[in-house]
């Protein structure tokens, strides 16, 4: 269960609105449309305006550091289809290692509990949006001053120990020091910015949602846990 399935929401109405993609790297097509993933009308290159804002300040941040380097927007607002498309995928592709035909129910079940360890439910019920889905969540890395994305020890929406963002922080070995230097500077710029970066995945951060206003408050009990962005 997510440790923010409690936290009330309180919708500010705040639209969402395109991100300034001329700031940020980004890859073309986006990797869910070129699966399949039913868009229609929608972009995935949207947020929240004070997320875009808060976004654009970690540019800015990173820049002070690295000026030749970028923020890569991997993805942001993801309608609820396509996070049922993408949840289905991620089970599809795990299935086929299997044989089908001889597929169990408690391994099909086991598969489910997988998906989910890096999926959110993609729920309707407008207490429990997904994250992507209100529009306050984005999953991104960093390029050099080449556009080649940083060695972070692990991609992005891969199924694995290696996703944890303090997977290589006790790791000696100079590569994966390397790594986590990366994955550090990155929640840097982002937690400067006002953004909380998912426990269990080092390229998601949030503003504003269930999980960001779960990780502001869980240790500080003076403060009231309440989101402030829904699903749209």
């Amino acid at each position: 269960m997510r440790p923010d399935r409690y936290i009330p929401i309180q919708e500010c109405g705040e639209p969402l609105i395109a991100i300034p993609l001329e700031h940020f790297a980004v890859e073309s097509p986006h990797p869910y449309q070129k699966l399949g993933a039913p868009y229609d009308d929608k972009s995935p290159y949207y947020l929240r305006k004070g997320v875009v804002n808060a976004l654009l300040e970690a540019r800015e941040l990173l820049i002070q550091q690295h000026p030749h380097w970028k923020l890569k927007i991997f993805d942001a607002y993801r309608p609820i289809a396509v996070q049922q498309f993408m949840v289905d995928y991620t089970f599809n592709s795990l299935a086929a290692q299997y044989d089908p035909t001889k597929l169990s129910s408690q391994q099909r079940q086991n598969l489910w509990e997988r998906v989910y360890q890096l999926w959110a439910v993609p729920s309707n019920d407008p207490a429990t949006p997904p994250p992507h889905s209100t529009g306050s969540a984005v999953d991104l890395t960093i390029v050099d001053e080449h556009g080649n994305d940083l060695d972070m020890g692990g991609d992005i929406d891969e199924l694995s120990e290696r996703s944890h963002p303090d997977y290589y922080a006790n790791d000696n070995n100079i590569e994966s020091q390397q790594y986590h230097r990366h994955r550090l500077l990155l929640n840097r710029v982002m937690s400067e910015a006002g953004f909380c970066r998912h426990p269990g995945e080092w390229w998601h951060f949030s503003l504003g949602d269930r999980m960001w206003a779960w990780l502001n408050s869980k240790d500080d009990t003076l403060v009231k846990a309440i989101a402030r962005y829904g699903g749209i």
